[in-house]
């Protein structure tokens, strides 16, 4: 059935307290609405229908992004090409929002329950590739979606879209909010959007991430908290007059040394990773600034606290003992994500509905030589057709979308968008999600997402359960803060260039 539209302004506000337009907008809504049989709202194959019908238009959205590829706080057109998609389909567009120029809300319904879904678009900086399975910079690009966040963004509007047209034509009750949220790759876009309160009144949130396996597990991610760590001493001739310097090279380097020699007295599960961003010009000159770029990780806040206060302290003995002065910068800080065992089953039943990727021949051959680049593929061909039974794990990578999880019941799923075996930030990630074996995985989760949110829509008694697990596994104590603190939102953290 088609659905109605209407255009609502892009730039007019709406409460999020009372989620609703006003009486004349849900007039008009409602008027606009045609109701089937109370029996067709329990009947989810139309929503099914909806992606396949449309599933073209979202890979033209997923390759435009992948075309893009723009950097974190710089997606100025990748979030308006998704907020166009929304807005013609009827969604109620709040944007910018939370000091955010590239961040946006989409919402579509009126009341209760509010379902949201999230939408990632960043690329990420230092990688290109073409879609050949084989090594193939593009030269005219520094940056790729080697986290196939183009497939994110476009495969969660597919989903909202057809909740929408599903909640239009059966008059089920609610709101789908879509979040557009930038900047997951180390700018913690989505802490902005919790400290401003934009999640307050959601009741569920749904998310995926491309991968090279099917799975909706109750895992766990680490917390991470960044800083550049600033060095500034005194420049001099580094063979003249080396005695009147203060290497602030020097201070980043014993810094890094006492940070290494800490490692083995840190929790196993904990991961301290550095670049130096500035070392100075020229052998012959004794830098008076220096710059080193810190992530700090571990499955709990209150530890990482505590290995973040030692790298401080180590900052704090290099300047000291190398006669300079240092300075830190918080970048950004995630917190882990707080599984939710209720929201996760309902998430494995409906990606087990829709199963995994099939390849067909063309597929098969160019997967075939990307495995050729992979390390012990082999083991795991054809795995991208297998949804994989449920588990419970630690991953050891990080996101902002653990910060959403302290904030509201929370659940993610995991396609097979890439081919076995790759991993993200790599090469192969960016060719496979840039062509039809990316568009088929995301269209699994696209699918996976709607019927997941029509089961929460449809079912209130879900949406209670998966809150008194939330309220259980946060328990009586919890207080959320920012791990990066009240810091502005560092708009241009991809393109700043250091200096003293």
């Amino acid at each position: 059935m088609a659905s109605s539209s209407i255009a609502l302004p892009l730039n007019q506000k709406w409460s999020r307290k009372t989620a609703a337009y006003g009486s004349c907008v849900s007039a008009l809504l409602l008027s606009l609405i045609v109701s089937l049989p109370a029996s067709a709202a329990g009947d989810k194959s139309t929503i099914l229908a909806y992606l396949e019908q449309d599933s073209s238009k979202y890979t033209a959205i997923a390759n435009a992004l992948w075309d893009k590829a723009e950097l974190g706080y710089q997606e100025h057109e990748s979030s308006a090409l998704l907020q166009e998609s929304l807005e013609q389909e009827g969604f109620f567009i709040e944007a910018p929002v939370a000091g955010i120029p590239t961040a946006f809300v989409a919402s579509f319904g009126q009341g209760k329950p509010v379902i949201a879904l999230l939408a990632e678009f960043d690329a990420l900086p230092g990688i290109s590739q073409s879609h050949a399975p084989v090594r193939e910079k593009l030269t005219e690009k520094n940056a790729g979606q080697a986290c196939g966040h183009h497939l994110f963004g476009a495969g969660s509007v597919g989903a909202a879209v057809a909740v929408k047209r599903w909640m239009a034509a059966t008059t089920i009750p609610g709101t789908v909010r879509l979040y557009g949220t930038p900047a997951e790759e180390g700018g913690s876009g989505k802490v902005y959007m919790v400290r401003e309160g934009l999640f307050d009144d959601v009741d569920v949130v749904l998310h995926w991430h491309p991968a090279d396996k099917n799975t909706a597990d109750i895992e766990t991610t680490l917390a991470n908290k960044s800083a550049r760590v600033r060095f500034h001493g005194v420049s001099a001739h580094a063979a003249g007059a080396p005695e009147k310097g203060r290497s602030a090279l020097d201070g980043v380097e014993a810094m890094n040394f006492m940070v290494n020699q800490l490692r083995e007295h840190v929790p196993q599960e904990s991961r301290i990773h550095y670049v130096i961003t500035n070392g100075g010009a020229a052998p012959n000159v004794v830098p008076d600034f220096a710059e080193v770029y810190y992530y700090v990780r571990h499955p709990l806040a209150k530890t990482l606290h505590t290995i973040w206060d030692r790298v401080i302290f180590a900052a704090e003995g290099a300047a000291k003992g190398t006669g300079t002065r240092m300075e830190y910068e918080v970048m950004h800080g995630n917190h882990s994500i707080l599984p939710n065992e209720t929201l996760t089953r309902i998430v494995h039943a409906n990606l087990s509905r829709v199963g995994g990727v099939s390849y067909n021949k063309k597929e098969q051959a160019y997967a075939e030589k990307i495995r050729l680049t992979l390390t012990d593929a082999d083991k795991l061909r054809g795995s991208q057709n297998r949804i994989k039974p449920m588990a419970t794990h630690q991953i050891m990578g990080s996101t902002d979308v653990g910060d959403v999880s302290w904030t509201v019941p929370t659940v993610g799923l995991r396609s097979a968008t890439w081919v076995p075996g790759t991993s993200a930030h790599s090469w192969q990630a960016i060719a496979a999600g840039g062509m039809s074996i990316g568009h088929k995985g995301m269209m699994v989760a696209a699918k996976t997402l709607a019927l997941t949110a029509a089961d929460l829509l449809l079912d209130p008694n879900l949406i209670n359960a998966a809150r008194r697990e939330f309220e259980q596994r946060l328990g009586p104590d919890f207080h959320y803060q920012a791990l990066l603190g009240n810091r502005s939102p560092p708009l241009d953290y991809r393109s700043k260039t250091t200096s003293n």
